[in-house]
């Protein structure tokens, strides 16, 4: 009789983003450095940033209804942000690519929910369902919200100084209003 084999391959261990996310390098600072490890601090109004890459061209596509996707509007709202911070040389452009995507296919789905209602027909029975694009949009908004996550983490963990103040996903007025081109 054959036997399970121990090795279970990717099934078990640690999983990515799984448990307490590390402390900031200014929490550690203020606590006594408890580790007692030589900490790593980004003086970040001192430090040099990169210049804005071009947002990729997927990023303000014409959509099938006409309009231009809002990516790139996006992207760089966020991308100069970082350059106010002096941070952009350790956030990953793809990241912030990932995230002005996601935001702008949510601000999408919304788009759409409030054109087209929260009521769908089933197309087999007619019934009434939940309209499709809101679960899409639920997806997107997931997916924008652990791709800013990962970018306020890298910056929490790299400044010294309290950045707290507006940035661009707080922003909400303008999110609300920026498919309405107000």
């Amino acid at each position: 009789m054959p036997t399970k084999s121990n090795n279970t391959g990717g099934q078990g261990g640690r999983r990515p983003g799984a448990g307490r996310k590390p402390k900031g390098v200014a929490e550690k600072a203020a606590n006594g450095n408890p580790g007692g490890r030589k900490l790593t601090v980004l003086d970040i109004p001192d430090m040099e940033g990169t210049e804005m890459p071009k947002p990729d061209a997927i990023l303000s596509a014409t959509q099938k209804d006409g309009t231009t996707l809002k990516a790139a509007e996006i992207y760089e709202a966020v991308w100069h942000w970082l350059e106010s911070l002096k941070a952009t040389a350790y956030v990953s452009p793809q990241v912030v690519e990932q995230y002005a995507m996601c935001r702008a296919r949510w601000l999408q789905c919304e788009q759409m929910t409030n054109e087209l209602g929260f009521l769908s027909r089933h197309p087999t029975t007619n019934k009434p369902i939940t309209s499709p694009f809101i679960n899409i949009g639920i997806n997107y908004m997931n997916q924008a919200t652990r791709q800013w996550d990962a970018i306020m983490q890298t910056i929490k963990e790299n400044c010294s100084v309290d950045f707290t103040g507006a940035n661009p996903n707080d922003d909400l007025e303008k999110i609300l209003h920026q498919r309405k081109g107000v």
